[in-house]
């Protein structure tokens, strides 16, 4: 499986960065990726719904960690890229986060997800309460 095109769309958010759509032989998308700064640098959020009983599950996914390295080194490229066309200043790295964190200290990516979500989610409600 190929992946013909990625489209990003930057966020001025704490942890949220970027919406991603990814297209697949030119023939299958997927949309609502997300780029998010988490406490061991960035990382790539499947598209997830939030269930009845409060958790978010992932909508779609790969399958293999092959493939999710694979995605999350072309999506991540292509937010660098975006960054650097529209002279916004990416995320910070891992290695200058980590220059400000303890070794023991773990991101729970599950965690991140759930908050960005819900920040996303309230956001989401302010705005339609406005019209």
């Amino acid at each position: 499986m190929e992946i013909t095109e990625v489209r990003v769309t930057l966020r001025d958010e704490p942890r949220l960065k970027a919406f991603v759509n990814v297209t697949f032989d030119d023939d299958f998308v997927v949309r609502g990726m997300k780029v998010i700064e988490g406490r061991k640098g960035l990382f790539v959020a499947m598209p997830s719904r939030k269930a009845k009983d409060g958790t978010f599950r992932d909508i779609a996914h790969p399958i293999n960690n092959d493939m999710r390295k694979r995605l999350e080194e072309v999506i991540l490229e292509e937010y660098y890229k975006k960054c650097k066309l529209e002279g916004k200043a990416p995320a910070g790295s891992a290695l200058e986060q980590e220059d400000f964190e303890s070794p023991d200290e773990t991101a729970d990516t599950e965690e991140i997800e759930e908050k960005v979500e819900e920040e996303i989610e309230e956001k989401d409600e302010e705005e339609e309460s406005l019209l």
